[in-house]
């Protein structure tokens, strides 16, 4: 996601929610035919090699956690804020967790059965 529209499209239509780590923010749209996820990572965060380390670590998040997304969820806007770069990849995952289950865009956990 790259054009200021759809930053604003899924900032004034989608749902938001705030986290000690990052905000999410998410818009569910059937027009849009991919999932498209944007990383925000502000100067306040740090230098460039620590912002480059944050979008990799949240990239990781979404990758291992893709299979439960809701498939309906188009949007996907992750920003971090001041402190991330303090914490570690689980308590960065632990966080993104917690903020995903309150928006309600993860499908529960599927058990095997024998």
């Amino acid at each position: 996601m790259k054009k200021r529209a759809d930053f604003q499209k899924v900032r004034e239509t989608g749902r938001s929610k705030a986290g000690r780590f990052l905000v999410l923010s998410t818009l569910e749209d059937n027009e849009l035919p991919h999932f498209m996820v944007a990383f925000i990572t502000t100067k306040k965060v740090g230098k460039a090699h620590d912002r480059s380390l944050l979008r990799r670590r949240f990239r990781s998040i979404v990758q291992a956690h893709w299979p439960r997304v809701c498939p309906s969820l188009r949007y996907l806007v992750i920003i971090a804020r001041y402190n991330t770069i303090t914490a570690t990849y689980a308590e960065l995952e632990q966080d993104w967790l917690k903020i995903a289950t309150k928006l309600g865009m993860l499908r529960p956990l599927t058990t095997p059965t024998s």
